[in-house]
């Protein structure tokens, strides 16, 4: 490692230049009937620069490993990922000038691919994808490397208590609407990070609002948060990607978690696809997995004659799941069948019941 502190310096600036360059991302209102006096909004992640969610968490775990001298001139950085960290992280090794390398399960999406190696990184693949941290950890070790491993750093990276975080940014955009304190927010987890800073962001407020992790099928959240055993594991890889894990990674705190709602991944499905059919903004299949469970929390709010207001997120764009999640091939060859869970959302917006 070379570079020293005046190295340091230049790449700090040039990460945090990349924030100031990069608009705060927007929120959308999601159409629902007036009557219902209820709002549901979506934090469009996808318009990051590079298109999802995992851009503020890689900018941070930069961040994070620069203040900590565990990367400097010529470090090799590696993460292990299913996707849409990776497409980041990229983007900020090649603007630091370093070489990055992606250990990801071989079944990661095509597009997903492509991205990294646009901007420069290197994919190395295991067929079992619960070997990808020690995989990361062998190659950053032989290169005398730095495993960025969002697994364990996503939760104390961010600065839970605002700068610009993305729970203060919710709430900032909130603060006109007709209920400011939303009375939940609906989020996925991978690494448990972004429900861990907004879970802990609205304790340190003194805000009533509650936080619901939506997890889908083979992921050891929900069945761990049930039980109250964090050594859960599954068997089976998360086919929804970028949310979804066969361990409780480290960043996963689930004390500041009020639920963890198990979803369907034909509903994931059919919600991105419902999605991206209302807004026309197309959607990933974690976005249809927040939504159907903030759709849920609508549907609470209507049956208990109360309004207020539930945000989620737009987590990534749809176009790097054309040949996935909005392929009817791809989905019979999985056996996901996503037309009762339609025909459902269909129906949402007349009876207001899922």
């Amino acid at each position: 490692m070379t570079g020293g502190r005046a190295w340091l310096n230049e790449a700090l600036r040039k990460v945090e230049a990349d924030a100031n360059r990069s608009a705060d991302t927007h929120l959308h209102v999601f159409p629902l009937p007036p009557s219902w006096g209820v709002e549901l909004y979506l934090k469009d992640e996808s318009v990051h620069p590079t298109g999802s969610l995992k851009h503020r968490l890689a900018r941070s775990l930069f961040l994070y490993s620069l203040c900590n001298g565990w990367i400097g001139e010529g470090t090799t950085v590696i993460e292990a990922s299913s996707g849409s960290t990776a497409v980041s992280e990229a983007y900020f090794a090649r603007l630091l000038g370093l070489p990055f390398v992606a250990v990801m399960p071989r079944s990661t999406s095509p597009e997903k691919i492509a991205l990294i190696e646009f901007y420069g990184g290197r994919c190395h693949f295991v067929d079992d994808g619960a070997t990808i941290y020690a995989e990361a950890r062998r190659l950053a070790a032989e290169c005398d490397g730095h495993y960025l491993d969002q697994f364990t750093y996503a939760e104390r990276a961010t600065d839970w208590r605002g700068n610009n975080n993305i729970a203060e940014s919710i709430f900032e955009q909130l603060a006109l609407e007709p209920h400011p304190v939303p009375e939940w927010v609906v989020v996925g987890a991978g690494t448990g990070g972004t429900s861990a800073t907004i879970g802990r962001y609205v304790r340190y407020r003194r805000l009533d609002t509650r936080v619901c992790v939506v997890d889908p099928e083979n992921s050891a959240f929900a069945p761990s948060y049930a039980s109250g055993d964090p050594s859960v594991t599954t068997d089976r890889s998360s086919r929804i990607e970028g949310i979804g894990r066969q361990r409780v990674e480290p960043s996963f705190i689930p004390t500041v978690v009020d639920e963890v709602l198990a979803v369907p991944d034909a509903a994931s499905v059919a919600a991105a696809r419902w999605c991206s059919e209302i807004t026309g903004r197309l959607v990933g299949g974690s976005t249809g997995t927040a939504l159907w469970g903030a759709l849920h929390k609508v549907a609470q709010l209507r049956a208990t004659g109360r309004t207020g207001s539930v945000v989620t997120l737009i987590c990534d764009g749809g176009e790097r799941y054309a040949d996935t999640y909005f392929n009817d091939d791809w989905l019979s060859a999985q056996g996901i069948d996503p037309t009762p869970y339609a025909a459902a959302l269909d129906a949402f917006l007349t009876t207001g019941t899922l």
